[in-house]
């Protein structure tokens, strides 16, 4: 049997993988361990073949920058040094679309790294020392996701539906969206794991998504319907709100769908399916 080792316990990505896998794969064991103090240093990694990295610092004051730096550049390095001395085969980082530093715009194969704050600087240091570590026998993974939503996620999603079920009534605004569902993502990581991969990805739904359309389907969801008025102020909100949460789920950012193709298929479920799946129950 295969082991996989998930850093960063109690992480939503690593709770839900967890879950997803046993109940797709009996092949493999999933342990998981927490970074947050130096006892993890004595944990043996000999035994696995994948480590999923998921121990991060997201959202904290930007005073606070030096803990960006310690824990999602130095901390990811420092468990990666360890997964390579003790032969680990594939180390899966997760990293973000932050890298860009966009809110708004198409991210493509030519987007240049112009990170705008620790999140996406602190990501963007801790990929480049950890591409330094990768060789033959040491594959490693660096995904770049967008905003992942499903059933308890946390961040803008959560934000999102507790205004969606408290409204109902919108401005018009026509967006799309890069956003991947954690059972796609799920999906996505299983198939890394099981062929080894190695390299830089973009997973992301099949479709975009269009942010009124995501209200609807919410409220859908729980018997409610939705009115969409005034295509005038829904242009007005989205100029207004420069770094509300309505203005990170109304703007348009898109990963360009040629960096994120990939020869199998991990989009288990469509966007309608995904909301349901979301709002109702599990897979």
């Amino acid at each position: 049997m295969k082991k996989i080792l998930i850093a960063g316990k109690s992480s939503y990505v690593g709770t839900s993988f967890e879950e997803w896998m046993k109940q797709h794969s009996s092949e493999y064991k999933i342990d998981t361990i927490d970074l947050k103090d130096a006892s993890w240093k004595e944990h043996d990694f000999s035994s696995y073949d994948s480590i999923l990295h998921l121990a991060a610092i997201v959202h904290r004051n930007e005073t606070e920058d030096s803990l960006y730096y310690k824990v999602n550049r130095d901390l990811a390095y420092e468990t990666a040094l360890k997964a390579k001395e003790a032969g680990v085969k594939q180390f899966i980082f997760f990293s973000t679309v932050s890298v860009y530093g966009l809110n708004e715009g198409l991210i493509t194969a030519t987007t240049p790294y112009i990170p705008q704050n620790a999140y996406g600087k602190s990501k963007y240091e801790a990929e480049k020392l950890l591409s330094e570590l990768e060789d033959e026998q040491f594959r490693l993974v660096i995904l770049r996701p967008p905003m992942v939503y499903g059933k308890n996620s946390p961040g803008n999603y959560l934000r999102l539906r507790k205004l969606a079920l408290h409204w109902g009534l919108f401005p018009k605004v026509e967006n799309s969206r890069s956003m991947i569902y954690i059972g796609n993502l799920c999906s996505f990581l299983q198939l890394v794991i099981e062929q080894q991969l190695t390299g830089l990805f973009h997973p992301q739904n099949t479709e975009f998504v269009n942010t009124n359309e995501m209200i609807r389907q919410i409220r859908k969801n729980h018997g409610k319907g939705t009115a969409f008025a005034f295509k005038w102020l829904g242009s007005l909100v989205v100029e207004k709100l420069s770094i509300s949460v309505l203005k990170k789920v109304y703007g348009d950012l898109k990963i360009d769908k040629e960096i994120s193709s990939f020869s199998l298929d991990y989009n288990a479920f469509s966007f309608s399916e995904s909301i349901h799946l979301s709002e109702n129950g599990k897979e």
